[in-house]
């Protein structure tokens, strides 16, 4: 049986981790989104290691970083998702780079179509009952070991700890081992599921998830996805 330790991200982790982050999610839709790995880290992987480390956890199996968690217990204290890709954007150049100008291209298309069907698109979620997010990740070989759960669990360990009043994620209605995944671990699907402009797998569009999860949830269960 393999060891499976979480502790807490620290400093001489951030190179293993940001090559953790390339790796992780292999497998699941998307594989990648706009083609440029730097720039993601920076939305989905750097905020959190710069700004609350504490609550980033860091899954090793066998002594191979296999898997993080990067949670963040007040999402308004933290830039949002939409401010923290206009600054990557703007960082990096995305719209002079081939396949992360094509990427943004068709957002705009995706979005202009669905303004014209009057259908709903992506948005950050705001709502203080879940003030609490969260975004997990593991390497395709850790996945149904247990290992997403420990992480889960360790996050709920802290949520409670700190008084949290609920905490919310996003994933991919098409992702559906990953909504299998928090499903069992106590969250619950909450509101549309609107497009997400640009993105696809296999040529089909995707569509954003949110679940929710409160203090009084019941216990997590054993792992049976592991990305989310």
């Amino acid at each position: 049986m393999s060891e499976i330790e979480i502790r807490t991200f620290e400093e001489k982790d951030r190179a293993e981790l940001r090559a953790l982050f390339g790796r992780a999610g292999e497998g699941a839709p998307p594989d990648s989104l706009w083609g440029h790995e730097e720039s993601e880290a920076a939305i989905y992987l750097t905020p959190y290691a710069d700004l609350e480390p504490d609550s980033l956890f860091i899954a090793v199996v066998d002594g191979v970083m296999s898997g993080y968690l990067a949670g963040c217990l007040d999402s308004s204290a933290m830039p949002s998702e939409n401010a923290r890709m206009d600054e990557a954007i703007r960082k990096y150049r995305l719209i002079f780079r081939r396949k992360p100008a094509a990427f943004f291209a068709r957002s705009m298309l995706d979005m202009a179509r669905a303004a014209l069907r009057r259908e709903p698109t992506a948005a950050d979620f705001n709502d203080p009952r879940w003030p609490s997010h969260l975004h997990i990740n593991l390497l395709a070989e850790a996945r149904g070991m247990g290992v997403g759960a420990a992480l889960m669990n360790r996050w709920f360990d802290r949520l409670r700890e700190t008084g949290s009043r609920g905490c919310y994620l996003q994933t991919l209605v098409e992702n559906t081992r990953a909504v299998r995944f928090f499903e069992h671990m106590g969250f619950e699907k909450h509101g549309s599921t609107p497009l997400v402009p640009g993105i696809r797998d296999r040529g089909g569009r995707l569509h954003q998830q949110t679940m929710v999860w409160s203090p009084d949830s019941p216990p997590g269960h054993p792992d049976v996805a592991g990305e989310g």
